[in-house]
This record gives structure tokens, C-alpha cells and sequence, in this order.
């Protein structure tokens, strides 16, 4: 399940929740004050391979194909 990050836009305060992807952002409730929240625009996760079975040879461009084309 993903994490959102909110700001509180009465006193500015910044949390993160768990929310379904299908879930409406939340629009008020700050755990702070109980003002009105915004979510915020994050960068997102990056794609990780980790474990057995990833190659960095298995993405490298082939340069031998452009030439057995030829």
C-alpha cells in the first residue's frame, strides 16, 4: 500500500498516510490541529531489483545487433 504525504494548510504540519491507490485523498482531518490537508506531490519510488537472478548484463544494449542487421 502506497504512503501519501499531506500538508496541513491551517499551521502547515506535514504527515504521510497509507492509502489504498483507489482511495480520494483525504481533504481535511490534520492529526495536528483538524484543519483542511492537501496532498502533496511526491517523487515516487524508484525501480529496485534486488535478490538472485538480476544481471546487469541482462539490460545492456547489444551493440552486435546493429551490426547483424546489416
Amino acid at each position: 500500500m502506497p504512503s501519501y504525504t499531506y500538508l496541513c494548510k491551517k499551521c502547515g504540519f506535514e504527515f504521510s498516510q497509507h492509502q489504498k491507490i483507489t482511495e480520494d485523498p483525504l481533504k481535511c482531518c490534520c492529526p495536528k490541529c483538524g484543519g483542511p490537508v492537501e496532498r502533496k506531490i511526491g517523487t515516487g519510488a524508484g525501480l529496485v531489483f534486488k535478490g538472485d537472478g538480476f544481471y546487469i548484463t541482462d539490460y545492456k544494449k547489444k551493440e552486435n545487433q546493429k551490426s547483424d542487421k546489416k
